[in-house]
Formats: structure tokens, sequence, C-alpha cells
């Protein structure tokens, strides 16, 4: 199915683009400051973390540098525990493999797909030193009772809010909702600059600091007198700089064209994700006319961001059928994530089948994605609406079923 047109695809861009972003970057071209200053860099972080609520936002060259700096500030120690949830992208979790600890993953909620808290008590230990989670799809996690154990028992949290630009939580956006967040700018995010960019959001002065060191080597500059005579197209009255660095980094700073694009969309975040609400909404009409497919849903408190519309079926077979027949009808669908414990890197560690049933139950037997990005077109919209009508119709039998007339699960078991 890779090789195929779809008239309904997967969204490759996650934002929307405006003449507004093609003029910052013709003014960053033709501009004579140097591109290295960071003056637009500096302006989207604070912007950055205005709008999520946090009094830090440093910026990095991607995601996936973002978790791993982040992970860096938890100061892992040899036999230290963390718990982390299955149902995330590898990303999350990979750097933990660079550091000598125990992870335990935690089970996840069969209905907003998030880390379970009823499931994370029984994992805490004296050990346990960090939580790393995910607000999956951008349905926000049950952050109050996650924060609650966290103090009580004294480990630190890391949300990834890699979907979540756009969403919240109890009236508050996630990025500030623990001790550290990270974000991504990756090309299918709700925030999309030039296809790659990552922040770490914090509270904490103290890391703040460290992550600037991380980010890039702390130059110390210092000029001498006199200068060497004899230097060609140079003043021996000119002072000479020589530069020595104090501390190495990673130099991972995000380019001043990335933050330039970033500081343009930022205002277009809510817009952007307001079409995937509308969508979802759709979406969620048709699918309430056959119970045997259940979306994922918000609580109440929350405001789901729709960086994926997940939905779940009642067993396999439906669910397998389903995705043929949308791909049948030219409707693109794909399966996000696999449980992280039982890729081979996590089974070498020890990790099982069985660990998180509801998780492992979920990907291999009820879930898909469906498109749902505001770069489609309202006719692209309405043919997906059109097509998924149809194909859960022709698992029910054949027979649409009318608003408000539930229709009956097919198949076996």
């Amino acid at each position: 199915m890779l090789d195929k047109s779809y008239l309904v695809p997967w969204g490759k861009r996650g934002s929307l683009s405006t003449d507004t972003e093609a003029a910052v970057l013709a003014e960053l071209v033709h501009e004579s400051t140097p591109l290295p200053a960071g003056v637009r860099r500096e302006r989207f972080e604070r912007s950055f973390a205005a709008s999520v609520g946090s009094r830090h936002a440093i910026s990095v060259n991607s995601g996936a540098v973002a978790l791993q700096m982040a992970i860096r500030m938890l100061d892992l120690a040899p036999g230290d525990e963390v718990i982390a949830t299955p149902q995330t992208h590898r990303a999350t979790v990979q750097p933990l493999l660079d550091h000598d600890v125990q992870v335990r993953f935690c089970d996840i909620d069969p209905t907003t797909l998030n880390l379970d808290p009823a499931a994370l008590e029984s994992l805490i230990t004296p050990r346990t030193r960090a939580l790393l989670l995910v607000h999956y799809g951008g349905c926000p996690a049950e952050m109050d009772t996650v924060m609650a154990l966290a103090r009580r028992h004294g480990f630190l949290v890391l949300e990834d809010c890699v979907h979540a630009l756009g969403a919240r939580y109890r009236g508050r956006s996630p990025g500030s909702l623990a001790d550290l967040a990270t974000f991504s700018l990756r090309n299918a995010k709700s925030g999309t600059a030039l296809g790659e960019g990552g922040l770490i959001t914090c509270d904490r002065d103290d890391w703040a600091e460290r992550l600037h060191r991380l980010r890039a080597p702390d130059r110390d500059t210092r000029t001498v007198h006199p200068q060497p005579a004899g230097l060609p197209g140079t003043s021996y009255a000119m002072p000479l700089q020589r530069g020595c660095v104090r501390r190495p980094g990673s130099d991972a700073t995000m380019p001043e064209g990335v933050a330039a694009l970033g500081q343009a969309q930022l205002a277009g975040v809510e817009t952007a994700v307001a079409r995937r609400r509308a969508l979802a909404g759709r979406l969620d009409e048709v699918l309430a006319r056959y119970p045997f497919l259940t979306p994922q849903s918000a609580p109440a408190h929350s405001v789901h961001a729709y960086h994926l519309y997940t939905c779940l079926a009642d067993h396999q077979e439906l669910r397998d059928r389903l995705v043929l027949a949308l791909d049948r009808r030219g409707v693109e669908i794909q399966l996000r994530y696999f449980p992280q414990h039982l890729l081979p890197q996590w089974r070498r560690r020890g990790h099982l089948r069985g660990e998180c049933p509801v998780a492992e139950r979920s990907w291999f037997e009820q879930h898909l994605n469906l498109p749902c990005h505001p770069m489609l077109t309202h006719h692209q919209q309405d043919y997906l609406i059109e097509a998924l009508d149809g194909a859960l119709a022709e698992l029910n039998g054949g027979a649409p079923a009318p608003a408000g007339v539930p229709a009956t699960a097919c198949g076996p078991r």
C-alpha cells in the first residue's frame, strides 16, 4: 500500500502555511544580521514559553534531541527505576537505553490510551526516579493524579508533548503540567518549522541554565593586547580576540530560519487545531452510528488536540476488514504505535508480551488511525466521511445505520 496514491492521504504537513511564513523567510535571507546571532531564536523561545505557560523554553534542532537533553536533567544513576508508557513513538523512551536504569512500562487506559494512573501506583518503588508519559494523539494525560503520586513518592515527571500543542488540561496547556516537557516541530505536527526542531519547557532556572550549556559550547572570548604585527589586512593597534571553550556542548542549536518560521506559526496553531477538531467531530458523528468502533475520547475537563484521530474496533477481524475497506476507497490508514516494550531493543532488556495487556490488545486487535489534519481540503474531508460511512455500512451487512440508530457488531470475535 506504500506505493499507492490516496484520495485522502495521511498528513505530511501538520500546520497551515501562508504568505506570512514565506515573507519571514525572505526577510531572513536578505538581511545582513549574522544568522547564528540568535535574535529570532530567543524571541521564539520567549513566545513559546508564554504560549504554554512555562517559565523557560529552550529550543534545539529536533524533538529527539529535546527528549535526550530533558532526560539528562533527570540525573539518572545506575540502579534507578524509570516508569514509561508503552503507547508512544520509540523516540520517547529510546534515550533511556543510554542509561543504566530499569525501565518499567505502565499499561494504558483503554479509553484515553494514555498511561493509566491506576496501574501506575503499583509500579512505584523506593528506587523510582522518574516517569515519562505522552499525551497520546493530543489527548491530555490525567496529570493531577500523576503529579500527586510523583510528589508523594518523590520522583520527577517528564511529559512528551509531541502531539499536544493546542490541547488543554483543566484550562492549562501541556508543557506546563509536569517538571519538564518536550515538543517537536517535525513535519506532521501542529507547529511545523522547516520540517524539524524541538523545544524543552521547564520552570527551574538551574535546569534552564544547564540546558543552555548542553545545547552549545560555552565559549570564553577574551581580548588580547597587543595584536601580533604583520598579520595581513589588519592594523597593529586593533585588538585580537582569542576564544576558548570552557564547557563542551552538543551544538544542537535551533537554526534561525526554523525559529523565525516557528514564531510566525505560533499564532496559527489554534486555527490548525480547530480544523482538526472540526473534522474529528464529523468523524465522531459517523462512529456514533456504529458502536462496534469507538473513538479515543478525552475527559470532560480536557480539550483534545487531535494530532491523531484514533478509534478502536471491537475485535481484530473487524479492524483488519475496515482497514482494507478504507484502503480500497482510497483512504490512507496508519496504526500508531507498536507497543514499545515489545520492540527488540526492549525485549533484550527482559520485557515480555503480557506486561501491558491493554496496550497490547489495543494495538494488535483494535487500533487504527484515520486521517485528520488541516491540509485536507473540504472535498477530501467530505469524501473521507462518505468513505468511512460506506466502509462501516459494508461491515454492518451492507446496510447503513441511520443517524441515532445503533448498528450491530459484525463478524466473529
